[in-house]
C-alpha cells in the first residue's frame, strides 16, 4: 500500500542524550508470552523516546504485517487517566495515571479543570503485566487538559523519578516503591499555580544530575543532585515555563543544555546553568513542547502554528547561528526524527511529511496517519525507528508500520492497537507515547495498559 503524497504546496495552520544507556538483559533471559511464543527482553526503553531519547528502536526481526488474526497481545492490565508514557528496565514497567475521586464528569479541556484524586506510580512486570507495587498521594488538578500525569518516568539503575502534572517531583527505589527523596515545585519555587497544561516536561537525567523544568523568576530551569534531590543551580526566566523536556547535546567536543520557554531557545552550560546563547523563539499559546533534535551540530526545534528553527553549533560552546525558520514540520507534541538529512513526521494537522534539514523545504505529504484521513487540530502521531521500518503509533490508537525515504512513503501494515479514550475537541484519542523494548511495544490508553509483540515469527 502506498501512503500517497499530496502537493508539497499543500500546507495547513490551525491552533490549537545521550542521557542514559539502556540496561541489557543479556541473553539467556528468555520468556514465553500468553499465546506460547518466544520473546526475548533485549534493550529497555527507560525513559521518555527511549535510552537516548531519540526516537531509536534497537531490535531485529520485527513483523511486516500483523497477522490475520490483529496484534498479539501479550498481557493487558487495568489503568486509569494520563498521557504519560511507560518506561521500562530491569523487567518492569513504571507508568503513572490520575485516580478521580470526584464523579465522571470531565471539565472543558480548553480551560483550568478543578478536580480532585490521587496520582498514582505503578509498577508491572514486563513479563506477565502482574502489579508488583503501587504508590499514590492525594494531588488536586487546577490545570487545562485535566486528564491525568504528561511526564513519562525516568529509570536510573535501581531507582525511578516521576514528575507529577501539579509539580510533584519523586524519587523512589524501583524494587520497593520506598520514596528516596521528594519535593512539590509549586511550593518550593512559590508557584501560584502549575502551568496551564500542567507541568509536562519530561525530566532529565545526566550522570549525576537530575535536569527539570520549573518555573518562577531565575528558576526556569534547575539542577538538582539526582541522589538527594538538593539544588545545584538555578536559571532563566519566562512568562510561562513551558513543556519542553531539558534536552543534553554535545557537538564539536563540548555539552550544551537546550532549555526552551515561551519565549527563546537557550543554550546552557550544564554545570552552572550559565547562559551560552539564546535566540527568540515564540511558539503559539506559549506552548513549546516537543525537544530540540540534534543532527550533528545542528539543532532542530519545532511547534505549532509555523514555529520552527534551525540552528548550527558553532566550534565553540557560545557560537551558534540561525539558518532557517518557519518551515519544515510543525508538530504539536509529537517528535519528528531526522534521518540521513530528511525530516520525517506527523505534523499539527495530522498529515505525515517529509522535509530536507538543510532547507526546510517540503518535499511530500500524505494524510495516512491523520485521524481516519482527515486533517484535524493537534493531529498526533509518534514515530520511532527501528529494524529499517517507521512505526507510528496514531491518536485513533493504530499502530502504522512503513517505510519512509525521500520520495515518500510505503506502507505496510496497520493495525488497532488500543481505543481512544481522551477527549479533544469533538473526537477521542489516545495521546500517549508507547515505548518499546526488546520486540515488544508498551502502550496504554485511560483505561489499560498493553503488551504487545512485534517480533516476527
Amino acid at each position: 500500500m502506498r501512503c500517497e503524497p499530496l502537493s508539497p504546496s499543500l500546507s495547513f495552520h490551525f491552533p490549537l542524550r545521550l542521557v542514559l544507556q539502556g540496561l541489557f538483559v543479556l541473553a539467556g533471559l528468555l520468556v514465553v508470552n500468553g499465546l506460547g511464543s518466544p520473546c526475548t527482553l533485549g534493550q529497555d526503553w527507560n525513559q521518555w523516546q527511549g535510552p537516548q531519547r531519540n526516537g531509536r528502536w534497537e531490535t531485529t526481526g520485527t513483523l511486516d504485517k500483523f497477522a490475520a488474526s490483529g496484534p498479539n497481545y501479550v498481557w493487558r492490565q487495568k489503568i486509569s487517566n494520563g498521557y504519560s508514557g511507560p518506561a521500562v528496565a530491569g523487567g518492569k514497567v513504571v507508568v503513572l495515571d490520575y485516580v478521580r475521586s470526584d464523579g465522571d464528569d470531565t471539565p472543558n479541556p480548553g480551560t483550568r479543570g478543578e478536580l480532585k484524586g490521587k496520582e498514582r506510580v505503578q509498577c508491572l512486570s514486563a513479563v506477565d503485566g502482574k502489579v508488583l507495587w503501587t504508590r499514590e498521594y492525594d494531588c488536586a488538578y487546577s490545570i487545562s487538559y485535566p486528564n491525568g500525569p504528561r511526564a513519562t518516568p525516568v529509570i536510573d539503575g535501581d531507582r525511578v523519578y516521576t514528575l507529577g502534572a501539579e509539580g510533584n517531583l519523586v524519587c523512589w527505589e524501583l524494587a520497593s516503591g520506598k520514596i528516596v527523596w521528594e519535593k512539590s515545585l509549586k511550593v518550593e519555587y512559590k508557584l501560584e499555580n502549575a502551568p496551564h497544561w500542567g507541568f509536562a516536561a519530561h525530566p532529565l537525567i545526566d550522570g549525576d544530575t537530575l535536569y527539570c523544568i520549573v518555573g518562577g523568576e531565575g528558576s526556569v530551569a534547575v539542577a538538582f543532585d539526582k541522589s538527594s534531590g538538593k539544588e545545584l543551580w538555578r536559571s532563566l526566566s519566562a512568562p510561562v515555563q513551558g513543556y519542553c523536556p531539558p534536552t543534553m547535546v554535545t557537538a564539536n567536543g563540548y555539552r550544551t543544555l537546550l532549555i526552551w520557554h515561551s519565549k527563546a531557545i537557550n543554550g546552557l552550560n550544564p554545570e552552572t546553568g550559565e547562559l551560552y546563547w539564546s535566540f527568540d523563539l515564540e511558539p503559539a499559546y506559549e506552548m513549546p513542547i516537543i525537544a530540540p533534535i540534534q543532527s550533528g551540530n545542528l539543532v532542530l526545534a519545532t511547534a505549532l502554528q509555523g514555529t520552527s528553527l534551525l540552528i548550527e553549533l558553532g566550534d565553540k560552546p557560545t557560537q551558534a547561528k540561525e539558518i532557517w525558520r518557519g518551515k519544515g514540520i510543525h508538530s504539536d507534541h509529537n517528535p519528528p526524527l531526522i534521518v540521513d538529512g530528511h525530516i520525517y513526521g506527523v505534523s499539527e494537522r495530522g498529515q505525515l511529511r517529509c522535509c530536507e534539514l538543510e532547507t526546510g523545504n517540503e518535499l511530500w505529504e500524505s494524510l495516512a496517519t491523520a485521524n481516519n484521513g482527515r486533517p484535524v487540530n493537534s493531529g498526533t502521531g509518534f514515530m520511532v525507528l527501528g529494524d529499517g521500518k517507521y512505526f507510528m503509533f496514531i491518536e485513533t490508537g493504530e499502530l502504522v508500520i512503513a517505510r519512509l525515504s525521500p520520495t515518500g512513503c510505503e506502507e505496510l501494515d496497520r493495525a488497532k492497537i488500543l481505543e481512544p479514550t481522551s477527549r479533544t475537541g469533538s473526537r477521542k484519542v489516545v495521546w500517549s507515547h508507547p515505548a518499546f523494548a526488546g520486540t515488544r511495544m508498551y502502550v496504554r490508553n485511560d483505561q489499560e495498559i498493553v503488551c504487545v509483540e512485534l517480533g516476527a515469527k
